[in-house]
């Protein structure tokens, strides 16, 4: 890659005026009927503030609509290569491109469509030109300028210029390599979230489902005799009988037990905030902005010194153990790789045995309802104290059952954990080179792409 680059300024760049080299600027607005009328699947996605993320377009919580509803709003029919810009409240200023898979769709009034004219302005550059860490301070500056709420108007956005190449196919070449590096995590992303599908669905077989069980139960399997997806050998781990338990049925010889019988529970704490020393760079402190989408907490926006770890030295925990939000935003579940604290808004587990930690981390995924609603059904329940906690029931199954799970699991996990950790190095390297290639400071040599 370094052959591409030079510090000569050698490509003629100028400012160009979104409001003159756009197509369309312009954002949606609610459907008739509000949200009590979003369909969980339809015919047309609805774009929010919540889709719209720096790192790129996030599916989760996508609403749907029907084609009438799409139809009033036609004027804000989203097309492929779209960037998109949210333009109130707290997310303000972030920007993504859709994700073409979504099409069609629309967006609401907190989302803008930028639509430049591919002639004189490359979609791809303009997404990376508005991620950029001075232009984000900008425009959140600019949207903080209102008497009211957060927010960015049609006219300002109109009226923002883009310094770019003058010539389209250095924009693309230069969006081209910040997108290699784009595609190759999110391909990444996928890649981890399919190994997370296989965990978790060996999870569910065998310890919420107990398909080897109801195989010996139901006469499917005989000894010596294998099942789809099941080495024979392994239906001996598991007894051919389920009894009654405060769970329903369970395999016999297995137990229902409180949480905190796999290992110590600790709850976090903040150290002082008066003493700065407390603050470092060398100890990750997790909190719960840190543990969404990951399965492992590799990187946390704050970090203690060492001497503030020992300040509170017993909150500690060390690698393989599960940190689980309980406060504000229940439920999330998470790895620590290293030795790591958090906050008072997170309980942990430091399982007592090494063998323990794959199936807690699952064991806590299939919690994670009851943690956030108080049962298994009902309203937010919204703060779970260590004493509730510690005392949610968990299946125990046999240590040979758990050993052969950990067996399976881990090299799953540790294949997540090394595409997580190129990541980390990938994001890193695109932070350093996304500013120094959209200023120019940093030239392209010899390179194009169409």
């Amino acid at each position: 890659m370094n052959g591409y680059f030079s510090q000569r300024r050698i490509s003629k760049w100028r400012k160009m005026n979104l409001g003159e080299v756009c197509t369309k600027i312009g954002s949606g607005a609610t459907p008739r009927g509000g949200k009590k009328t979003y369909l969980q699947d339809g015919p047309f996605a609805l774009i929010r503030s919540q889709n719209v993320y720096n790192e790129g377009f996030h599916r989760e919580g996508l609403a749907f609509i029907s084609d009438e509803q799409a139809d009033d709003l036609r004027n804000v029919e989203v097309l492929e290569n779209d960037v998109l810009l949210n333009i109130t409240g707290d997310s303000v200023a972030r920007v993504c491109q859709v994700d073409s898979r979504i099409l069609p769709a629309r967006v609401n009034q907190h989302v803008a469509i930028v639509r430049p004219d591919p002639g004189k302005l490359d979609a791809r550059f303009l997404r990376y030109y508005l991620v950029s860490p001075y232009v984000q301070s900008m425009l959140l500056s600019w949207a903080d300028s209102g008497s009211t709420r957060k927010a960015l108007t049609k006219k300002m956005i109109e009226s923002f210029d883009v310094s770019a190449p003058v010539d389209v196919s250095e924009q693309r070449a230069i969006a081209h390599i910040l997108g290699t590096l784009d595609d190759k995590i999110e391909l990444n992303r996928r890649m981890n979230q399919t190994l997370e599908e296989m965990a978790r669905a060996l999870f569910k077989s065998w310890f919420v489902d107990f398909d080897p069980v109801r195989a010996k139960i139901d006469g499917r399997w005989r000894r010596g005799h294998s099942l789809p997806g099941m080495p024979a050998d392994l239906y001996d781990l598991f007894p051919d009988r389920m009894v009654d338990s405060e769970l329903g049925e369970i395999p016999e010889g297995w137990e229902v037990k409180a949480l905190d019988t796999f290992g110590e529970v600790v709850t976090g704490k903040t150290p002082s905030t008066k003493e700065p020393t407390y603050f470092g760079d060398e100890v990750p402190f997790l909190r719960i902005p840190d543990m969404h989408g990951k399965m492992y907490a590799l990187r946390t926006e704050m970090m203690l010194s060492s001497l503030g770890a020992d300040s509170q030295r017993k909150k500690t925990l060390p690698p393989e153990s599960i940190s689980v939000s309980c406060i504000a935003t229940p439920g999330l579940v998470i790895l620590n790789h290293r030795h790591t604290q958090t906050n008072q808004q997170i309980n942990s587990i430091v399982p007592s045995e090494r063998m323990f930690s794959k199936y807690l981390y699952w064991q806590c995924e299939y919690l994670a309802p009851y943690i956030r609603t108080g049962s298994l059904g009902g309203s937010v329940f919204g703060n779970m104290n260590k004493k509730d906690f510690s005392a949610l029931p968990a299946l125990h199954p046999t240590p040979v059952a758990l050993r052969a799970f950990d067996h399976f699991v881990s090299p799953i996990h540790d294949t997540i954990l090394s595409l997580e950790e190129q990541n980390q190095v990938l994001e890193q390297l695109r932070h350093t080179l996304l500013p120094k290639l959209i200023s120019g400071e940093l030239q392209l040599w010899g390179l194009t792409h169409s």
